[in-house]
């Protein structure tokens, strides 16, 4: 009777496992923005922010954090890059109006990265 229930308790664990490796894979980064750049409605002043996305892709709702707090929530498109040919980049397109717009976040050595909508407003 014993030998049964340890059985079917693990049984039941090996049958979760996989779902724990899903739960723990977070679609978020930590990003380092240098100059202000707009996005979306919002200009992101230079400093530490956490991205997070939602969504398997390709299509994502990609959230900017500071300090906690969520403070500009945007549409982007989840692409992969070849892992080791990456490294951290912000990249930015100048608009008309000498604005920098957030077109683009590479992470570091990771296959994720994040496009924003190259013709916003003023591009």
């Amino acid at each position: 009777m014993k030998n049964r229930r340890n059985l079917a308790l693990f049984s039941a664990l090996v049958l979760l496992s996989p779902l724990c490796a899903l739960a723990k894979d977070k679609n978020e980064h930590s990003v380092n923005i240098a100059d202000s750049v707009q996005v979306a409605a919002t200009e992101l002043q230079p400093g530490n922010y956490r991205v997070e996305w939602e969504g398997v892709g390709p299509e994502v709702n990609v959230k900017f954090l500071h300090d906690g707090k969520v403070v500009a929530t945007v549409p982007g498109t989840l692409k992969t890059n070849d892992k080791d040919a990456t490294q951290d980049d912000i990249v930015t397109q100048l608009t008309n109006g000498n604005k920098r717009v957030l077109t683009e976040i590479d992470f570091a050595h990771q296959k994720d990265a994040l496009v924003f909508a190259r013709h916003q407003k003023g591009v």
